[in-house]
């Protein structure tokens, strides 16, 4: 007989053992696919974070590369731009002009260009670097001259349509047309302005040397036994070794008048002063045409006119008369790349030729649609005005027009400016750059002035104007903004306290606001002394060659003494911080002849009568030797020639012989 299969033993709780097995085996089955699910989520996890971590690291990298690209970039176009205001007109020829702002324009193109594939690369990993509450990306990227202000809309939810960016006032707010697309909203402000035209060169046709000015002066300039008594040998000579070694250094053009000094006029400077005193009084000395070089020129062939055309189109805004200030902001919607998706250790993305593209807004809307019914709404933006810029009176708003390549002021809804609080908001229908503008004559006429020396070598400029009190600072061959008038909401770090050469002093304080620099138009925006542009600059060059012992300051007479004659005070000045007021003296100078009037500034009524005791002189420089100490004639024969050149220079571009 076969045996007997033994049973299995049964479990106090019914069940066998192999089934308590088998049912053990399933539980442990269960929690090892738990596991593997739970490790299989914690590697995507950490290669997603991996993922994130290494697109923070390249995107920081690439932002790091583009920095540096930017500021090679930004400082070839600066140094573009300085040597074309530097350069002496004469000394560039139409094709170098055409080249160097062909090259300008080339540069700020391929700048832009390198901004939006930066853009590009950004928006492309955009799902990685999203927001853990609303899902879509914010992202603010700033350095010194560029802040970029990036949404990417990657959930298209319509409860997020109003969007600030962070702790800053900067955001925008988009109707429910746009919160459901696939887009980017793009604020990118530049502090440089590239999108206004160049400005155009004047250049004379055939220059005029300095040498050959001194010595026609010599023949031409000697006073009438009549007007004047003759200046002596000794006076003459050291006047001529004066002027020589300081103004033959100088590099100071002005294109008006059209006074011809050649060896074959007969005609004396007078007359033809005289003859061109029409055309002298309706033409501006051109500041921006003044420069320091080793060579001074005056064109012998005069500009047109250049009381600027009237402006036809109100909206447009004339460049002439204001300029845009605060830097650009370009507003952009962006249609949303293909984004990166993570699978396991492999990222994939689609790729799409055609670079950054814009997202049309709004589209062409059908003829059916009527006003009411039209879902495109205007859409609100937030900016705020950086602190390092500064805006004496409410700014206005401008869009750049690129068919008509210009600034209008129309196609703006609901503009505000809050001027405490540096921000201001508007709507649009559309999206374009934007600028804020600034009247470019809001300091001229100037209240007061006074060229006041520091020491050997070293002057201030003082010039009060309607808003604010401003203190230029030249030592040698430098200027800075050494003080200046405002609150204390205001971070001018960059400007303050540095020291750079005229040209680089002029642009900064530009753009920075404190515009007291007029240009070849300004006589037609601002209310003016009308002075003889020759007179005017012979004045300024007399001033700089005494700027390190004397003092020199505005006048009320200079506006009552006609436009061939400028009148100043000037007082020595070499212990004391400021000139007292009883300490002025008040001269006046035509450019042939100098003398020291007897009024004073609280005079009943503007008279030319010499003061007692005292002659005609042909230069200031010989006027005021009468009543100077030696030790202020030492300081001024040991001038350094740049210093003369700067203060001359720095005169020339403030002129405030006539804009005060």
């Amino acid at each position: 007989m076969a045996p007997k299969s033994k049973k299995a033993p049964k479990s106090k709780k019914g069940g066998t053992v192999s089934e308590k097995k088998k049912k053990l085996s399933k539980i442990e089955r269960l929690k090892q696919q738990q596991e593997e699910e739970e490790k299989r989520l914690q590697e995507e996890e950490e290669a997603r974070l991996k993922a994130e971590q290494e697109a923070a690291e390249r995107f920081e990298r690439q932002q790091i590369e583009k920095r540096k690209w930017e500021a090679l970039v930004e400082k070839l176009i600066e140094q573009l731009e300085l040597i074309l205001l530097d350069t002496p007109p004469h000394e560039l020829t139409d094709e170098q002009v055409a080249q160097y702002q062909g090259s300008i324009l080339e540069l700020r193109e391929l700048l832009h260009f390198k901004f939006n594939e930066a853009t590009e690369t950004l928006l492309k990993e955009a799902s990685s670097l999203g927001d853990t509450d609303s899902g879509n990306m914010e992202m603010i990227i700033k350095d010194e001259n560029v802040t970029l202000y990036v949404w990417a809309n990657l959930k298209k939810n319509p409860k997020y349509k109003k969007i600030k960016f962070g702790d800053t006032q900067v955001g925008f707010e988009i109707p429910k047309a746009l919160a459901t697309s696939d887009i980017a909203f793009r604020i990118f402000h530049t502090n440089y302005d590239h999108f206004s035209p160049l400005p155009v060169i004047q250049r004379p046709e055939k220059p005029t040397t300095v040498e050959t000015i001194i010595e026609d002066s010599a023949e031409q300039e000697t006073p009438k036994d009549e007007e004047a008594p003759q200046a002596g040998a000794e006076e003459m000579t050291e006047n001529q070794e004066l002027v020589t070694s300081s103004v033959t250094t100088t590099e100071i053009k002005t294109e008006e008048p059209s006074i011809n000094f050649t060896k074959s006029t007969t005609t004396s400077l007078k007359e033809e002063a005289e003859a061109k005193k029409e055309e002298t009084e309706t033409k501006p000395l051109k500041p921006e045409s003044v420069s320091v070089g080793p060579m001074a020129t005056l064109p012998e062939k005069s500009v047109p006119d250049a009381i600027p055309e009237a402006v036809i189109d109100e909206d447009v805004v004339d460049l002439r008369g204001f300029t845009p200030l605060g830097g650009i902001y370009h507003l952009n919607i962006l249609q949303l790349p293909p984004q990166c998706k993570q699978v396991k250790s492999w990222t994939i993305v689609e790729l799409i030729s055609g670079g950054l593209q814009t997202f049309m807004y709004p589209p062409d809307i059908a003829d059916d649609v009527s006003e009411n019914e039209n879902p495109y709404l205007p859409i609100e933006v937030m900016i705020e005005i950086n602190k390092n810029v500064v805006f004496f009176e409410k700014p206005m708003v401008a869009r750049w027009d690129s068919e008509g390549k210009g600034w209008r002021t129309d196609g703006f809804i609901s503009l505000y400016y809050n001027m405490k609080e540096r921000i201001m908001s508007f709507s649009v229908e559309s999206v374009y750059p934007i600028t804020l503008i600034q009247d470019n004559h809001i300091h001229m006429p100037y209240e007061s002035w006074e060229l006041r020396p520091l020491g050997l070598n070293e002057a201030v400029l003082n010039i009060t104007t309607t808003f604010t009190d401003i203190d230029i600072q030249i030592k040698d061959n430098q200027c800075m903004l050494a003080a200046v008038e405002l609150g204390d909401d205001y971070e001018l770090s960059h400007l303050l306290g540095k020291w750079m050469t005229i040209t680089s002093l002029i642009i900064a304080m530009k753009k920075t606001g404190f515009n007291i620099f007029p240009s070849e138009y300004s006589h037609a925006y601002v209310a003016v002394n009308n002075k003889d542009p020759l007179v005017e600059m012979k004045a300024y060059r007399q001033m700089a060659l005494l700027a390190s012992g004397f003092s020199f300051s505005w006048s009320k007479w200079n506006k009552l003494s006609g436009p061939e004659k400028v009148v100043f005070k000037a007082s020595e000045l070499l212990q004391k911080e400021y000139v007292e007021d009883h300490e002025w003296s008040l001269y006046m100078f035509n450019g042939e002849r100098a003398q020291k009037l007897k009024i004073n500034e609280l005079s009943e009524a503007f008279s030319e009568e010499l003061e007692d005791d005292t002659e005609f002189h042909s230069t200031l420089y010989h006027m005021i030797k009468d009543f100077t100490s030696e030790t202020a004639l030492q300081k001024i024969r040991h001038s350094n020639y740049l210093f003369i050149d700067a203060v001359c220079k720095l005169l020339l571009s403030t002129r405030v012989l006539t804009y005060s």
